[in-house]
């Protein structure tokens, strides 16, 4: 039963939303089944993908709701990334009939050509979002298996939905909307618990707040997409973070929080707090520079000055044991001087090279974000290292 106060305590973690919408709370994300409300047994699709690994308990949820021999007719993608795409893989080999549907900016970072922009630990505010830097980046490759959402605006497998480009979190990032009981899937264009927080991530308390901040590129565009949402009045959220929120709480909370969007939500330092990363139909074309906050410089400025001072010590013990080891000292020099066949002195490096690196509908006419499909000029910040399409694969192009 949906409530406005409910915490991970209160809440199973796989429960239904709304008649024809339930819910899989997978670790820290959620994913959701979706069908008719007169055909409870009938055709399902599955909302996003979860973490990876959890393909078998998301396929055991299913077959609970709708039986061993029912896979869904459709799965779709609010976006790409490895919290919700993560299970993917093994669901395709198990469902390999099943199509995949994400909005065309998004195809990109789902069929291998291009990384997503690097998170940014750097905005803060709590576990979640320090750990950030070690959070997948990297294209997925489903190859045919992942096509274009309808341009018409229509969600496969579900009459009476519609999808809605909510761009900023990520460049085709979408949203699911059942216009006659507002039912919104808003994905990460808004959350319903403090997402950066590990601390409220494990209680799951309610309050609305903007997308998650470490993996937010645009937020001018994210901007948009909740004042979007919040005209559209929704009478449901179902997020991708988050215990489902309703009712006037839940519009009251949103009409509150976007009017200070850039105080609530944008970062005050971060790498896109001030410019946006950029991309096309391609994938991306440009991130700005990584922000280093200043207590990070004088970790680091400590970490060398202790180094420092270690070989300054290391050295004076040297010199002090020379003359009880002077026979061995001397024979090891001798080794760590000596010249190959050429000339040059011998280095480790010299040895061992490193290796080289391998649409849609406006809502109410009108589309947040400034995204295309084709191929645009850099930002006038722009970075023009990150404008190789070649080097799209690789997932240590963007630092």
């Amino acid at each position: 039963m949906l409530s406005n106060d409910a915490t991970r305590a209160s809440t199973p973690a796989f429960t239904a939303v709304v008649p024809g919408l339930s819910v899989l709370r997978d670790v820290f994300v959620n994913l959701y089944y979706a069908f008719q409300q007169d055909q409870p047994q009938g055709p399902w699709v599955l909302i996003d993908a979860g973490l990876p690994g959890s393909a078998d308990k998301i396929q055991k949820h299913a077959h609970e709701l709708f039986g061993t021999s029912t896979p869904p007719v459709a799965i779709l993608l609010t976006h790409g990334h490895f919290d919700h795409v993560g299970a993917l893989d093994g669901l395709l080999a198990t469902w390999p009939d099943v199509p995949v549907y994400a909005h065309t900016l998004e195809l990109p970072y789902l069929t291998g050509k291009s990384s997503f922009p690097p998170p940014d630990p750097t905005v803060g505010r709590g576990m979640i979002a320090y750990l950030s830097f070690a959070y997948p980046k990297h294209p997925y490759n489903f190859g045919s298996r992942v096509q274009a959402l309808p341009a018409d605006g229509s969600v496969p497998g579900l009459p009476g939905w519609r999808w809605v480009h909510t761009p900023g979190h990520s460049f085709g990032h979408v949203s699911f909307f059942r216009e006659h009981d507002k039912v919104l899937v808003a994905g990460d264009a808004f959350t319903t618990v403090f997402a950066e927080s590990g601390t409220a991530t494990y209680t799951q308390k309610q309050e609305v707040h903007g997308p998650p901040a470490y993996f937010t590129p645009d937020w001018d565009a994210a901007r948009a997409s909740m004042e979007l949402l919040t005209r559209m009045e929704p009478e449901v959220a179902a997020t991708g973070h988050g215990i489902p929120m309703h009712g006037a709480t839940l519009r009251q909370q949103l009409a509150g929080f976007v009017p200070r969007f850039d105080e609530l939500a944008r970062p005050k330092t971060g790498r896109y707090v001030h410019h946006p990363a950029t991309a096309d139909g391609g994938g991306v074309t440009s991130v700005p520079p990584p922000v280093v906050k200043p207590w990070l410089k004088g970790l680091a400025l400590a970490g060398l000055a202790l180094g420092a001072v270690a070989l300054a010590t290391a050295g004076n013990g040297k010199k002090k044991g020379k003359k009880r080891k002077g026979i061995r000292q001397k024979a090891v020099s001798s080794q760590a001087s000596a010249r190959t066949a050429d000339g040059s002195y011998r280095a480790w490096y010299r040895d061992n090279p490193a290796p080289s690196g391998a649409s849609g509908p406006d809502w109410q006419d009108r589309r947040p974000g400034a995204y295309t499909d084709h191929e645009s000029s850099p930002a006038p910040h722009a970075d023009s290292r990150y404008s190789d399409m070649n080097a799209r694969r690789i997932e240590t192009q963007y630092p």
